[in-house]
């Protein structure tokens, strides 16, 4: 286990030193997300008495998706892991007496996580000062707190097991650039990152709700805002926990039939 807390150790400070990339991401994200919250509150103010949710949880769902918006997405994959599987350098991966999913998986979770630090927080404090109704309200009580927390970890550990199978499928294709694409968009969609899934329509939204891309985003915000409460609120919470055990289980099958069967050419 210390061999890939390493891993996960260095793909954190790795990534922790690309400031400009994280500033880069900071000007784009706030505008964006101010955009956003005001096409909402147009919408709420037009229909009023239509909207699925309560306006301030809508505005949580849409801060909350900004600010963890590298942690939790499907194309936030490792270029580097990528091109070693296109120019045969991961023969060098395989060569280390370590199981190569584990390996990946914890340099995704740092690549991850360095994101939090140094975009998500600085979005959330932001948000919290803005003048309502665009202020990110804090949850109600620290359970709840507790809660998202514990949700927004499994829901990364989700998007990571996804782009795991993203890398598993590239060895057996010639190019991993339409399995990647095809991730990308299914993520966007069906995780809450185009709308929030609760303006769904029934009974499309339930069938969404099963997926693993709604345990990525949609799950954490709805705990987060109270949309999601007891019962409900763990029951989703489960769901998350099948899909993250299901998606691992299924990535190492993917990857002894890749061990298997790759074929690494040159010298």
């Amino acid at each position: 286990m210390k061999k890939y807390f390493s891993f996960f150790r260095m793909r954190l400070m790795t990534s922790v030193q690309y400031r400009a990339s994280y500033v880069s991401g900071l000007i784009t994200q706030f505008p964006w997300g101010m955009m956003e919250c005001f096409a909402y509150m147009t919408l709420n103010e037009s229909q009023s008495g239509v909207f699925p949710m309560e306006l301030s949880s809508v505005v949580a769902y849409i801060w909350l998706k900004e600010a963890f918006f590298m942690m939790l997405t499907t194309w936030n994959t490792d270029n580097d892991i990528m091109e070693s599987i296109v120019s045969g350098g991961v023969g060098y991966e395989l060569c280390r007496p370590l199981s190569i999913y584990g390996m990946w998986f914890a340099r995704s979770a740092g690549g991850r996580i360095a994101a939090v630090l140094s975009r998500s927080l600085p979005i959330m404090l932001v948000a919290l000062v803005l003048p309502k109704p665009l202020r990110l309200m804090l949850p109600e009580s620290l359970g709840r707190g507790f809660l998202f927390a514990v949700s927004l970890l499994l829901g990364a550990g989700v998007a990571v097991a996804l782009c795991m199978l993203v890398y598993l499928i590239s060895f057996f294709t010639i190019t991993p650039k339409g399995v990647r694409r095809l991730m990308v968009s299914m993520g966007d969609l069906l995780s809450g990152g185009l709308i929030p899934l609760p303006f769904v329509p029934q009974p499309w939204r339930a069938l969404l709700e099963l997926l693993p891309f709604a345990s990525i985003q949609n799950t954490p915000s709805l705990v987060y805002s109270g949309e999601l409460a007891g019962t409900a609120a763990w029951t989703a919470m489960g769901l998350q926990m099948f899909w993250l055990a299901a998606l691992i289980l299924l990535g190492q099958l993917v990857c002894m039939l890749a061990q298997r069967r790759i074929v690494i050419q040159g010298g």
